[in-house]
């Protein structure tokens, strides 16, 4: 039996992984759970999976759950060393990592450290520690395996085939709810239609992210770092269906890919089981029923947080944690009705401009640079305001 702690378990990545254990309860158990502000449901989850501990965002918000779960038996901690205690807890053999945003970057690498398993849907801690990141895996000979549906199609599209044989890596993106948009029709969305995604059900933020195409910016850095490869050799295909996750294309033309029906039970499930596969409860995919699978180019111009992702993996460095810190700021705001869709790649764009890039060699290092590029991008966000 497989012990799992969850980081981020109110989260839609979280809710999902705990559903596809419910199916399974003699191959996993939950040891530890990590949340935010949902005190509802993790409540409800306490309930439900008897982790031996738990942890929350806030100080304040330990005793009111504890009130909530006082027949349970169950340790309440709190903020980012409660999210580390519950990731390096002894019991612990799998983390699933799906905290929003920056801050699952010191809980994974603390798992990582205690020699855990990771089961990777937080993509901004490879975005912005890749390098440090992968070391310490090699270093602790632990398994990390991606969640993101894409990292997970390329992961098994690459399964029995040599590195050397590979050409490029084909990120496919659904293109968001926007990606009809001309340039006159972006000025004036909203944010409730930045939040429909066509296809997908996810958080807020990163609901946004696609709808900007941010989202494609970071798995391409988190591509880059996964499996090893130049930015020059990661494509990104436009699929509005879905259906098709990414692909692997070889030096013969050979092109490999992952489809199946756009639901994160398939990835999560794929990630807490490999080598092996669950016996899942999701529908088939019906090709027959499918009308056509389509492929464009995305439109940079019309999109320029995907090139704006380009340009910091390519610059290297902080780059990325800067154009990580920005982007989250930046989205908040927007979901505060601060600014307008369109400036949050211009928000970004000027912190990069802005912030001197140094290279990263330590958590420290990042840790400095996304608090410098959060107060910035703060600035910035108070000239638009």
């Amino acid at each position: 039996m497989k012990a799992l702690c969850v980081l981020g378990s109110t989260g839609s990545i979280g809710v999902s992984t705990l559903e596809v254990v419910a199916e399974f309860p003699r191959r996993y158990r939950v040891v530890s759970l990590s949340a935010g502000g949902n005190l509802d449901l993790l409540a409800e989850q306490i309930k439900r999976f008897k982790p031996q501990c738990v942890s929350v965002a806030h100080v304040d918000d330990v005793d009111r759950l504890r009130s909530m779960c006082d027949d349970d038996n169950v340790e309440i901690l709190c903020d980012e060393q409660g999210a580390c205690q519950c990731a390096v807890h002894p019991d612990v053999s799998m983390v699933v990592s799906a905290i929003v945003g920056a801050a699952g970057l010191v809980p994974t690498l603390s798992a990582i450290g205690a020699g855990k398993d990771i089961a990777l849907a937080n993509k901004e801690t490879l975005v912005m520690a890749g390098s440090l990141v992968m070391d310490a895996v090699q270093q602790r000979g632990v398994n990390l395996l991606p969640v993101d549906s894409e990292h997970c199609a390329i992961h098994q599209s690459l399964a029995g085939h040599r590195q050397d044989d590979v050409r490029k890596l084909i990120l496919t993106a659904s293109g968001g709810p926007f990606r009809e948009f001309s340039p006159q029709q972006l000025q004036n969305v909203t944010v409730e239609q930045a939040l429909a995604h066509p296809n997908w059900t996810m958080g807020r933020k990163i609901s946004i992210d696609s709808a900007t195409m941010m989202n494609k910016g970071l798995e391409v850095i988190e591509a880059r770092w996964l499996f090893d490869i130049d930015a020059s050799r990661i494509d990104v295909h436009v699929h509005p269906q879905s259906i098709v996750h990414s692909m692997v294309e070889y030096i013969d033309g050979t092109v490999m890919a992952q489809m199946g029906i756009p639901d994160m039970k398939t990835p999560i499930g794929y990630a807490l089981s490999w080598p092996e596969r669950l016996p899942l409860k999701l529908p088939a995919l019906d090709l027959c029923a499918l009308s056509a699978l389509t492929f464009s180019r995305p439109n940079l111009d019309l999109f320029p947080c995907l090139k704006l992702a380009y340009q910091a993996l390519d610059q290297g460095g902080s780059a990325p944690v800067i154009l990580n810190a920005a982007n989250e700021i930046a989205v908040e705001s927007l979901l505060r009705g601060q600014i307008h869709f369109l400036n949050v790649s211009q928000v970004i764009e000027q912190v990069l401009l802005r912030m001197p890039y140094q290279p990263i060699n330590c958590v420290d290092d990042v840790i400095g640079v996304d608090e410098k590029a959060r107060l910035l991008s703060y600035k910035e966000i108070e000239k638009l305001a």
